[in-house]
C-alpha cells in the first residue's frame, strides 16, 4: 500500500531530487572540465606530473 505524503513532505522530496540532480551535474560539469585542462597539457607536461594521456579520464572520475 502507498502512503500518501503530506504538502511538506512532498516538498522537501521534491528538494532533495533537486539537489541531488544538481550534485550530478555539477559533478559531470568538474569531470569535464578536468579532461579538457589535461587534455590541453603537452605530453611532456603530463609526463611531469607522472600521467600518462591514456589516463586522463580515469584520473577525472576521482
Amino acid at each position: 500500500m502507498r502512503r500518501h505524503r503530506l504538502p511538506e513532505q512532498r516538498s522537501q522530496h521534491t528538494m532533495s531530487a533537486a539537489r541531488s540532480v544538481l550534485s550530478r551535474v555539477r559533478a559531470y560539469l568538474r569531470y569535464r572540465d578536468t579532461i579538457t585542462q589535461l587534455s590541453r597539457l603537452s605530453d611532456r607536461d603530463l609526463a611531469d606530473l607522472g600521467i600518462n594521456r591514456s589516463e586522463i579520464r580515469g584520473i577525472a572520475r576521482v
